[in-house]
């Protein structure tokens, strides 16, 4: 099996591409120590084994009117794959839903969850979540500051 982050330029690649993925060609390979050809050549390989997965814009969550972010854990009815299935496909389609993580313990999923109020929250319990015959119980937490947000 071939190792994906060949060694410390291909980290230090990754870590300049998540602070600024705009970055040209050229200025990343002047922050790395390395010229630009060997640099782009670099980069394509850790797109192309997926290591980079992709590009993407953070958005101010506010700017879609989002001013409430909840933390949401779920636990199923029963772990069976026809109940597994219909809460993860009900999951993907709600753009309330930011992240949803099947974990270890007492609940089986936990969910980072976007409204722009309480009342907007508890229309989203009530007409989506609640109303999956696989959901068991939910449990919230409404997160009141973050103090570190990073992604890998």
């Amino acid at each position: 099996m071939q190792q994906k982050i060949a060694d410390d330029f291909d980290r230090r690649i990754l870590r300049e591409l998540q602070a600024d993925a705009r970055i040209t060609n050229n200025e990343l390979a002047e922050r790395i120590g390395l010229s630009p050809s060997p640099c782009l050549r670099r980069v394509r390989r850790l797109e192309e084994t997926g290591v980079i997965r992709g590009y993407t814009t953070l958005v101010d969550p506010v700017a879609f009117g989002w001013s409430m972010v909840a933390i949401a854990t779920v636990r199923l009815s029963r772990q069976n794959e026809d109940e597994i299935v219909m809460f993860e496909d009900a999951i993907r389609g709600w753009e309330e839903v930011l992240e949803c993580h099947l974990v270890t313990g007492s609940r089986d999923y936990v969910l980072k969850v976007v409204t722009g109020s309480l009342e907007q929250y508890e229309r989203f319990i009530k007409e989506k979540i609640a109303r999956l015959k696989c959901v068991a119980s939910i449990e919230t937490s409404f997160v009141m500051n973050t103090i570190k947000e990073r992604r890998l």
